[in-house]
C-alpha cells in the first residue's frame, strides 16, 4: 500500500518509536548475555561450551515460533500480536532473575524465545504494510537504530551488571521496563480503527511457506540469513569468553567492547539512505560480507585486544550492510502475506544462529577460539560470493 513520503518521520497507525522501544528491548536481552556468558558458567560450575546452551534455548525456539506468529499475525492482527507476544516476554525475563540451576534457566530462556519471537519479525512485516518498497530500506534502517541501540547497551549493561550488581538484576530490569513498554503500546493501539489495529487477512493458513519456498528469490534469501545467522551470532556468541580467558579483561570492559559491533550498525542506519545509492544491493552484501570475513579473521590471528573494538565496528557494519538487504526483501517476498514471508526470515535467521552456537561451542571447547573464528570468517565470505552471484543470475534472468 502506498504511503505518503511523511511516513517516513514515523507516523505510521503506532510510531516506530515505540515499536522500536520493544525491539530494543528483545534484541538487548538477546545480547546481554554475550559478556555475562563466562560468568553464569562459572556461577553454575558449568564449562562456557555448556553454558551456551541458554543460547541455543533462546535462538532455535524463537525461531521456530516465527512459523506460528507470521499465520497468526496476517490473521488477527499484527499490532495484537506484537503487544500481547511483547507482555509474555517480559514476564520470563523477569522470572530469569530467580532461577537456581543452569536447567531452569535454560527452560526459561526457551520459553522467553518463545514469546519474544512475536516482536520484531512482526514489526517488520507491519512497516512493509505501511511503507512502499522504494521507502522501506530507509524505514527499515530507522527501525533498526532501535535494535542498533539494544546491541550496544545489551552488551554494556550486561559487562556492568555482570561485574558490579550481579547478572541477574539485569533480567528482572528488562522484564519490568519491557511489561512498561506493552502496556504503553496497548493503551495506544485502543485508540486505532479496527482495521488499523487488526489488519488480519483471513483464515490461518501455512501454504503461503511451501509457496515461497517454491521462489528462487525466496529460496536465496532463505538459505542466505540462515547461513549468516549459523556463522556470525554462532561464533560471536564466544567472542566475550575469548576476551576474558585470552586477555582476562574484566566484565564491564568486555560488555562495552562488545557492543561496538552495534556502533558498526549504527554507522549503517545513519548512512543507509547513502550506501543504497552507492553500492546497491549487490554491492552492500559483498561489501558487507567481505568485513565481517575480514573482522573475523584478524580478531582470531592479531594478539591484540586494543584491535578488537574497529574490528568490531567493522563487523557490525558488515553485518548490516548483508542483513538489512536480504531483510528488505524478505519484506516483499509475499506482499499479500507479509508476516508470513518474514516470519519466515527470521525462522531461519535464528535456528541458523542456535544450531551456530552449538556447533562452534564444540569447535571452541575441542580445538579453541582461533580454529572458530577463522571457520566463520572464511564460510561468511564464502556466502557472500554465493548471494552475490545468484542475485545477478536472478536478474539476468
Amino acid at each position: 500500500m502506498d504511503r505518503s513520503a511523511k511516513d517516513i518521520a514515523g507516523k505510521t497507525p503506532v510510531s516506530l518509536g515505540l515499536l522500536g522501544a520493544a525491539a530494543f528491548m528483545v534484541i538487548a536481552d538477546a545480547r546481554v548475555i554475550d559478556p555475562l556468558l563466562h560468568i553464569i558458567a562459572d556461577d553454575f560450575k558449568v564449562g562456557v561450551g555448556v553454558a551456551a546452551v541458554i543460547i541455543s534455548a533462546y535462538t532455535i525456539p524463537y525461531g521456530l515460533f516465527q512459523l506460528v506468529y507470521g499465520p497468526l499475525g496476517d490473521r488477527i492482527g499484527k499490532l495484537k500480536v506484537i503487544t500481547v507476544a511483547l507482555a509474555a516476554f517480559a514476564i520470563g525475563t523477569a522470572v530469569c532473575a530467580f532461577v537456581s540451576n543452569i536447567v531452569l534457566l535454560t527452560l526459561l530462556r526457551f520459553l522467553t524465545g518463545m514469546a519474544a519471537a512475536g516482536v520484531i519479525p512482526i514489526t517488520l512485516a507491519y512497516i512493509g504494510d505501511n511503507f512502499p518498497y522504494e521507502e522501506r530500506q530507509a524505514a527499515i534502517g530507522k527501525y533498526l537504530s532501535a535494535l542498533v541501540l539494544g546491541q550496544i547497551l545489551g552488551g554494556s549493561l550486561g559487562g556492568i551488571f555482570g561485574e558490579y550488581i550481579g547478572w541477574r538484576d539485569i533480567f528482572l530490569l528488562f522484564g519490568i521496563v519491557s511489561l512498561v513498554i506493552a502496556g504503553l503500546l496497548w493503551r495506544e493501539t485502543r485508540h486505532l480503527t479496527d482495521s488499523q489495529r487488526s489488519q488480519g487477512q483471513g483464515r490461518i493458513t501455512f501454504r503461503p511457506y511451501y509457496q515461497l519456498l517454491t521462489q528462487p528469490i525466496a529460496q536465496t534469501v532463505i538459505v542466505g540469513v540462515f547461513v549468516e545467522g549459523f556463522c556470525l551470532f554462532g561464533a560471536f556468541a564466544y567472542v566475550g569468553a575469548f576476551l576474558r580467558d585470552r586477555y582476562t579483561l574484566s566484565y564491564v570492559a568486555i560488555g562495552f567492547m562488545l557492543s561496538s559491533f552495534g556502533l558498526g550498525g549504527l554507522i549503517y542506519s545513519r548512512s543507509v539512505k547513502w550506501l543504497v545509492r552507492r553500492l546497491g544491493e549487490i554491492g552492500l552484501v559483498g561489501v558487507g560480507g567481505g568485513l565481517m570475513c575480514i573482522s573475523f579473521l584478524a580478531i582470531g590471528l592479531f594478539q591484540n585486544w586494543i584491535l578488537f573494538i574497529p574490528l568490531s565496528i567493522f563487523m557490525g557494519l558488515g553485518f548490516y550492510m548483508m542483513h538489512s538487504t536480504l531483510q528488505t526483501q524478505a519484506t516483499e517476498l509475499a506482499p499479500e502475506a507479509r508476516g508470513t514471508a518474514v516470519s519466515l526470515f527470521a525462522f531461519n535467521l535464528f535456528v541458523g544462529q542456535g544450531i551456530g552456537a552449538a556447533v562452534f561451542g564444540r569447535i571452541v571447547d575441542n580445538f579453541g577460539y582461533i580454529y572458530c573464528f577463522i571457520s566463520a570468517g572464511v564460510a561468511i565470505a564464502l556466502l557472500s560470493v554465493w548471494l552475490v552471484l545468484r542475485k545477478q543470475s536472478i536478474n539476468e534472468s
